[in-house]
């Protein structure tokens, strides 16, 4: 039987989706995992339903042996480069949240990880259902115009959680919704490419209690398109879609309700798919990255390019 040992930086909830998916999956295709975690506040004990799947518990980096085959970077944004500099020979492939960066001005090579292992940023987006729809079935070459939004409650985010403890609501750790909703350019990108020139606006605007942007909106051309892209923490209903305007009809494509609209053609798509299931796909294919049967299909250079176009940086 095929053995990894696996650890996770940071303990939040994100985390706990992946080792909960991380260890079915393993299950699901007979691999021995072994997980350990790194967390904050010594006092801290583990929820009962973890208490199975994790085996040690570390209180600092300083204090992670050097012998994983992958690490887990699921620590607040601002500590992904420091992690991965103090992580980089602990562990021989990287799992690594989006966004991958605080800062714009970070670059992979001075982190001087091995050119050995996989280094993956989080893209969750791309392997939902509807988005591997439009990759297969969509020529772009068609489309004129993409309308993008992401619109949602900050404070409904996190159930029990206080929207103004978390690093969203903090710009110096990583909050704010250019970063935070790096999904969008991520799948755009993923679809379209990079564009030629991007314009943007964005500030803190709502009466939110936080001191990161809650509204950022963007034009990008392209050499035959144009991209619209609007993302808030201030939307009391939850949006996200992306609409194509094309030669040939009027696509719009809902990623909550998970449908896509003709509008001429008056033709539904509908999928039924839970987060988990583009979450457990991800992973999937995150494990296949590492045996070598799928290519890294988001490395930290890109991602870092990512990273500036959300910044309106290109």
């Amino acid at each position: 039987m095929k053995k990894i040992k696996v650890c996770f930086i940071g303990f939040g909830s994100i985390a706990k989706r992946h080792i909960v998916n991380l260890t079915q999956i393993c299950q699901e295709q007979k691999i021995e995992v072994t997980i350990d975690v790194c967390r904050s506040g010594v006092n801290r004990g583990l929820d009962p339903e973890f208490r199975e799947m994790i085996q040690s518990v570390y209180y600092g980096i300083e204090n992670i042996p050097d012998d994983y085959d992958i690490a887990f970077v699921t620590n607040p944004t601002k500590y992904h480069f420091d992690t991965l500099v103090k992580m980089k020979k602990k562990a021989r492939n990287f799992f690594i949240e989006k966004p991958v960066f605080d800062r714009d001005d970070l670059e992979f090579g001075q982190i001087g990880l091995s050119c050995n292992g996989i280094y993956y940023v989080a893209c969750p987006l791309r392997y939902k259902n509807v988005i591997q729809y439009l990759k297969k079935n969509i020529d772009f070459s068609k489309i004129y115009s993409i309308r993008s939004i992401s619109s949602s409650y900050l404070p409904d985010w996190r159930p029990g959680t206080d929207y103004r403890a978390t690093y969203s609501a903090h710009k110096e750790l990583g909050g704010g919704v250019a970063i935070d909703l790096v999904h969008e350019w991520d799948y755009l990108t993923y679809l379209i490419g990079m564009p030629d020139k991007v314009y943007h606006l964005m500030g803190k605007l709502s009466n939110l209690e936080i001191n990161s942007e809650d509204l950022a909106v963007y034009i990008a051309e392209y050499k035959d398109k144009y991209v619209e892209l609007h993302l808030d923490y201030f939307g009391r209903e939850t949006i996200r879609k992306v609409e194509l305007y094309g030669q040939d009809d009027t696509v719009v494509c809902d990623l909550i309700a998970n449908e896509i609209n003709y509008l001429k053609e008056g033709k539904k798509i509908s999928f039924t798919e839970e987060r988990n299931d583009y979450q457990k796909r991800e992973l999937w294919t995150f494990l296949a990255m590492i045996d070598g049967r799928e290519a890294n299909s988001n490395d930290v250079k890109n991602a870092c390019q990512i990273l500036k176009l959300a910044k309106g940086k290109i």
